[in-house]
């Protein structure tokens, strides 16, 4: 097993990755070349390296404070994957304890008893995404939706037909008016209370997709109500038939807002797909009601591997 130096990464690397991303299968939302770039802050940055030219290799380099956190995920190839013992030697090798979302179907091609004898594995729920039919988030069809659809009517009502509010594509030109939109979102929230809090780096996050919006592969909308950036969406495609919800932010202040953006989403973003992926809730039980609330058609659970 041969890997190449261990480097930082970051948009300016999206060309040369894009090729270990082709045929890419993993259901997991970190699995997105995209987003993996754009998640960097103070407190972490993605490093990565090439494995037996066939494979990327991404690891999450943290602050000493959180060292504790450092992890690899499963290689990226087209047409590999790697066996539990090359994991435990790259991951040796690199000089990382653990990977993290790793998926079960990864799991289920190797007995239990041929990773334990490499890995603990544990479970991460707090990580595992949720997935929602495009159809059904496009339509809020059925009684299950009905409160949904009464607020999405009370926003077309009020601002839609009275030509109050409009969607367009996230654009270079655009963006800095969306960076603003951000701004007043996270003085809403006070995401910056503290420079590692969550809020803060999905913020930086943002800023860096927005910033490299036409260099990434990522899709994104805005919509303007009464002439102001209120809300933004940002996503990329993840397998042939799912795509990835990376950020979607909006004013709480307007009424049916969020429930008309996510809608408008769903159907522009996605198009031509079948499923979407909403990420995970990190155990923040309010954030957990919200996505249930839109009655996922499945979870994607992830697995720690902790080298032994």
């Amino acid at each position: 097993m041969k890997c190449s130096a261990f480097s930082p990464i970051g948009p300016a690397d999206a060309d040369r990755l894009k090729p270990f991303f082709e045929n890419q299968r993993h259901e997991l939302c970190v699995y997105s070349l995209p987003s993996l770039l754009v998640w960097s802050s103070n407190l972490y940055q993605p490093w990565a390296s090439v494995a037996d030219d066939a494979a990327l290799v991404v690891g999450m380099e943290y602050t000493a404070t959180y060292e504790s956190s450092r992890h690899l995920i499963l290689p990226v190839s087209p047409d590999r994957v790697f066996t539990p013992e090359e994991l435990g030697r790259i991951a040796e090798d690199l000089g990382f304890p653990a990977y993290w979302f790793v998926t079960r179907d990864w799991l289920d091609r190797f007995e239990a008893d041929r990773v334990g004898a490499l890995f603990k594995v544990e479970e991460q729920t707090a990580l595992s995404d949720y997935v929602y039919r495009r159809e059904d988030l496009v339509r809020l069809p059925g009684k299950k939706y009905v409160k949904k659809r009464n607020l999405v009517n009370q926003f077309k009502r009020e601002y839609v037909l009275r030509n109050r509010a409009q969607v367009g594509p996230i654009t270079r030109e655009s963006a800095p008016e969306c960076v603003d939109f951000l701004e007043a979102w996270c003085e809403q929230r006070d995401c910056d209370n503290s420079p590692e809090e969550d809020l803060a780096c999905e913020k930086m996050a943002v800023i860096n997709a927005l910033d490299h919006i036409d260099r990434l592969d990522f899709s994104g909308i805005w919509l303007r109500v009464d002439g102001r950036v209120s809300a933004i969406g940002i996503g990329s495609r993840l397998t042939a038939d799912t795509g990835a919800l990376h950020f979607e932010k909006a004013f709480a202040d307007i009424k049916g807002l969020y429930q008309y953006f996510d809608s408008q989403c769903a159907e522009i973003l996605f198009d031509g797909l079948t499923f979407i992926n909403k990420e995970s809730d990190m155990d923040l039980e309010r954030l957990a009601q919200a996505k249930i609330s839109y009655h996922p058609v499945k979870r994607i659970p992830c697995y720690k591997l902790v080298l032994i």
